[in-house]
């Protein structure tokens, strides 16, 4: 199989992985406690006037009849209308997507920049002190909440040193990555101890193999054995874990964007689950949901890329 029809298979696969989505996002928002149409309209709503929303809204509908409705809607890509803001919630969750999509990206940069360095020393010296530093202080980020670590980055950062801003998602290239550089920080840490426990224990095993002791035989060594001939084989496992753990950086969004008032989807996904805004919740899960399956597309491709000893479809 080759790359095109690799990519294409993996593709097809996406359609039952969206449809599984959507039941699972449906049936689940119809669990949460409380009703839609009351939370609009107050304590002292009368029976009339919900009653008249939850027809408007086609929520008096059997649960079945309001899923068909769904499928029916998303088909012609209409996710349906909000219930808090009256507008369409496509075109709600577009106009918020880029700003996720560069936290996102941002957080997984930054991971990258801060795990290879990482572990990198701690693979060089097994055992020796950086290698127990390496290893144990990265484990602080990941038992910390994530909105902890954002509110003491924006008390240090921002409100102390004046060197990023509080909130916001800045204006033009420059802007958004000053902006968003605290924001993608505060994701990044959570995973980082997972790519450098993962790259340092891919290092140590190319250490050991017979082409390094090659390559020191014949003179390498050094920084040149290390980004030429180790960390070039053993970078693959960590794109891998990388991908896997984009479930983690989506979830890591959620909070990040609330505690610096990003305006992404992951705000207001926040936003319309107390709102009980059923509509703009599935469309943004359902978002989510296919960012998952592209970005593990992505990596496959990746992998296959990076390893030529690995064939498609294999």
């Amino acid at each position: 199989m080759g790359r095109m029809g690799f990519i294409g298979h993996r593709l097809l696969l996406l359609v039952p992985v969206a449809f599984g989505v959507t039941v699972i996002v449906f049936f689940m928002i119809h669990l949460i406690p409380g009703d839609p149409a009351r939370t609009i309209l107050g304590l002292h709503a009368t029976p009339r006037a919900i009653a008249l929303l939850h027809h408007q809204w086609n929520l008096d509908r059997p649960l079945l009849s309001q899923y068909l409705l769904f499928l029916d809607r998303l088909v012609h890509a209409n996710l349906g209308q909000s219930l808090v803001y009256g507008t369409g919630a496509a075109g709600l969750i577009a106009n918020r997507l880029p700003v996720t999509l560069w936290l996102l990206g941002y957080a997984a940069v930054l991971a990258i920049v801060i795990s290879v360095p990482l572990a990198t020393v701690a693979a060089s010296r097994k055992d020796g002190v950086r290698d127990h530093v390496v290893r144990v202080v990265p484990l602080l980020g990941l038992g910390m909440p994530a909105f902890w670590i954002g509110l003491m980055l924006q008390y240090a950062f921002a409100l102390t040193l004046h060197a990023f801003p509080v909130t916001g998602y800045g204006q033009g290239i420059t802007g958004h990555l000053r902006s968003m550089f605290l924001p993608g920080l505060t994701v990044a840490i959570g995973l980082c101890p997972v790519i450098i426990r993962a790259l340092r224990a891919s290092m140590l095993e190319v250490l050991s193999a017979d082409y390094i002791t090659t390559a020191r035989s014949k003179g390498v060594s050094g920084l040149r054995l290390l980004t030429s001939h180790v960390l070039r084989n053993a970078i693959i496992p960590a794109v891998t874990v990388l991908g896997i753990n984009v479930g983690f950086l989506i979830g890591g969004t959620l909070i990040t964007e609330n505690v610096f008032a990003l305006g992404g989807i992951g705000q207001l996904m926040i936003t319309s689950i107390f709102n009980r805004d059923f509509p703009v919740v599935q469309g943004v899960t359902l978002v989510f949901g296919v960012l998952v399956v592209l970005v593990n597309l992505g990596t496959d491709v990746a992998y296959v890329a990076l390893d030529p000893r690995v064939r498609f479809g294999r």
